[in-house]
């Protein structure tokens, strides 16, 4: 997998993560990156930017990475914490707003994240990009039903809370996220599917008070993740 941009090059060498190759366009001069590279002893190859563009269809900033694909986690390596804080991604399509949602995540110290294994994007260079290299610190777990591990995190005593404008929800500031919570976020333009929204114990909703009724995705999962962190506290 192709990843670039100087902070995701700099997460991965500082991790000393596996690395096959790395690109460097003519003239690079990023000091600190220079410096890991050969305290790694890696022998980069350089390329002009022509080349380099080449390769990679975005804004490298004169680095790439070739790296292994990311390796998901099973669902066997959820928290086990008596507080576990985990996200769950109802099928989302776009991967600027997964990059944003795992930069979130991070930073909020969110356990682990979980999608489904289709009709979902995956790990790709891009929401590295956009997740800031956020996701070599974050736990991804793939599954094959969302329902079902719902059912499952339920049974392991999880409090389910969707995000909807449904007429049975509530404002997510009057909702306890004491205990075990997994978050769920639905699809961009769907929200949650039927069967997911009918399994969450809690249904929150973000007031709006201008004309357009709904958020981003990832503005939407910022707000609901920092709410439950602060009730908690």
């Amino acid at each position: 997998m192709l990843v670039y941009g100087r902070n995701v090059a700099l997460e991965i060498l500082k991790k000393n993560d596996p690395i096959k190759k790395i690109y460097l366009q003519e003239g690079f001069n990023d000091k600190n990156i220079i410096s890991l590279i050969e305290k790694n002893e890696f022998k980069p190859i350089y390329k002009t930017k022509e080349q380099i563009n080449d390769l990679i269809d975005g804004n490298h900033q004169g680095i790439i990475l070739d790296i292994p694909d990311y390796q998901y986690k099973s669902i066997q390596d959820i928290s086990k914490k008596e507080d576990a804080f985990i996200v769950i991604l109802d099928h989302l399509e776009d991967p600027h707003n997964l990059g944003a949602i795992i930069r979130t995540c991070e930073a909020a110290g969110v356990d682990n994240i979980i999608i489904p294994n289709s009709r979902q994007v995956g790990i790709t260079g891009t929401i590295m990009k956009t997740s800031a290299g956020a996701l070599t610190n974050v736990d991804i777990i793939e599954v094959s039903n969302i329902a079902n591990t719902i059912k499952k995190l339920k049974d392991e005593g999880f409090w389910i809370v969707g995000t909807t404008l449904s007429d049975d929800s509530v404002d997510y500031r009057e909702i306890n996220y004491d205990g075990k919570i997994a978050l769920v976020i639905g699809n961009e333009a769907k929200g949650m599917s039927r069967l997911v929204e009918s399994l969450c114990d809690f249904k929150a909703k973000i007031p709006m008070f201008g004309k357009i009724n709904s958020l981003n995705a990832s503005v939407a999962s910022g707000i609901m993740i920092y709410e439950i962190i602060r009730n908690r506290k």
